[in-house]
């Protein structure tokens, strides 16, 4: 399988557009950007929380 080329991303958008109709696509993209961003940040967060199990020298001191 190669890259999508400018031949099928025209069908491809012509079928979304049917599916969801012009007002929902930012709507859509709005929403898949939001758990994007969220699932970064949850990623960022347990690998700091991994990397403090794994240093002891670097745990904050809230014991």
């Amino acid at each position: 399988m190669g890259r999508i080329g400018f031949t099928e991303l025209i069908p491809i958008i012509v079928v979304v557009l049917l599916l969801f109709g012009g007002k929902k696509i930012p709507e859509l993209m709005k929403g898949l950007g939001n758990g994007i961003k969220e699932f970064k940040n949850a990623t960022k967060e347990e690998n700091s929380k991994a990397q403090q199990t794994t240093n002891p020298a670097n745990k904050s001191t809230e014991e």
